[in-house]
């Protein structure tokens, strides 16, 4: 049984996602990082800041988690909802 996710909201929501799915994998920070090509420091270091993951580094983050990651509209209207980002 496949249960609904949650959205997506910020990036913070996404560093505990993947922090928290690593650990229920019971796959410590340094598996993760050598499954990935990076260091320990690097996996630490972006599981608090996920902002700075680029699309082809969560897509392999992903991939070694069992994530899957989807894209689509939001249901209901949410026309009036601005999203504030720093870039």
């Amino acid at each position: 049984m496949r249960s609904t996710p949650d959205p997506l909201l910020t990036p913070m929501q996404l560093g505990a996602i993947l922090q928290a799915t690593r650990k229920t994998l019971g796959m410590t920070q340094s598996a993760l990082a050598s499954r990935l090509g990076l260091s320990q420091s690097r996996v630490s270091y972006l599981e608090l800041h996920a902002h700075e993951l680029s699309v082809e580094q969560l897509l392999a983050w992903s991939a070694v988690l069992n994530l899957e990651l989807t894209i689509g509209a939001r249901s209901g209207d949410h026309t009036s909802s601005r999203i504030h980002t720093d870039w």
